[in-house]
């Protein structure tokens, strides 16, 4: 039967072979220079003839989605598929020396986190994925915080333009990125269907405590790669004040966030979980989880 389970966990379904297909359409715009045998820096330059091609482009996948899936299948390609034109762009704007360059490693790193989380979980646990599984509406603060640091990156870039030219610091930031998100994503897959983008109040029959991999060196390390990796997305953008602004918010959320898991943890697991609680940090600054004995 855990062989039969893990099979199902493996083999990807409908949805999310159509979210891959539309991601990779969306993500072959970074292949538009070479049809049109132009610069790679397409998007710090367009002019007429590019931007006409950005419009076919868009113009022409959408439609190929409409084609091709039906509406309840179109919702997840075409939210796929803007997170792969996303990423093509990132790739456009990486290409190239403008003062754009570091801003398209962010377009990359932020549109392979939102479509990984719904990919990963249409593999573990297609039971629970949804048009939620892309993160997409997280939460108002969410976005919030992802506008701010827009305006703040496009503001310095303006009265500050060496402010973003910092390559090395740039890549820091970039290494943080890749290692809180490989982080988040080796934690979802070692938690196969344990692991649920919404903290659950009632224990379901397969659930288990997971100690292994990952979780014997934090007690939540999804939440420590989310934490590095959004802190990391403002290192990468030499955004000093959302820097901060990010680090104080996403601590108050997991630490938050922890403690109201770890009270219904110990209620699915008692004992257990408190021995695994007193053997394991957290791995997350400061963050000790919930007080509570039984």
């Amino acid at each position: 039967m855990m062989a039969a389970a893990a099979a199902r966990r493996g083999r990807l379904g409908r949805e999310g072979r159509a979210s891959l297909g539309s991601f990779l359409l969306g993500a072959s715009v970074a292949a538009l220079p070479l049809l049109l045998g132009s610069s790679p820096a397409l998007l710090a330059a367009p002019g007429l003839r590019g931007r006409l091609a950005l419009a076919l482009h868009v113009a022409g996948v959408n439609a190929a989605l409409l084609l091709l899936y039906p509406r309840p299948l179109y919702k997840i390609a075409v939210r796929a598929c803007f997170l792969g034109f996303a990423f093509g762009c990132g790739v456009l704007l990486s290409a190239g020396r403008s003062a754009w360059r570091h801003f398209g490693w962010y377009m990359c790193s932020l549109s392979l986190f939102h479509y990984s989380e719904y990919l990963v979980t249409a593999i573990n646990n297609p039971r629970s994925l949804s048009l939620d599984s892309f993160l997409l509406n997280h939460s108002f603060e969410y976005n919030l915080a992802a506008l701010s640091s827009w305006v703040e990156f496009t503001l310095e870039k303006l009265l500050f333009p060496e402010l973003k030219q910092i390559t090395w610091l740039s890549t820091v930031g970039l290494l943080m990125v890749i290692f809180g998100d490989c982080l988040r994503k080796a934690a979802m897959l070692t938690a196969g269907s344990n692991f649920n983008h919404i903290v659950q109040n009632e224990k379901s029959d397969t659930h288990t405590l997971v100690t292994s991999g990952v979780y014997g060196w934090f007690r939540h390390p999804s939440y420590v790669g989310w934490f590095y990796w959004s802190i990391g997305t403002q290192v990468l953008l030499c955004n000093p004040i959302c820097v901060v602004g990010y680090a104080l918010a996403s601590w108050r959320f997991f630490r938050e966030r922890i403690e109201e898991e770890e009270i219904t943890l110990i209620h699915f697991f008692g004992e257990e979980y408190l021995e695994y609680k007193r053997k394991v940090p957290s791995g997350l600054p400061f963050i000790k989880g919930v007080k509570l004995e039984l």
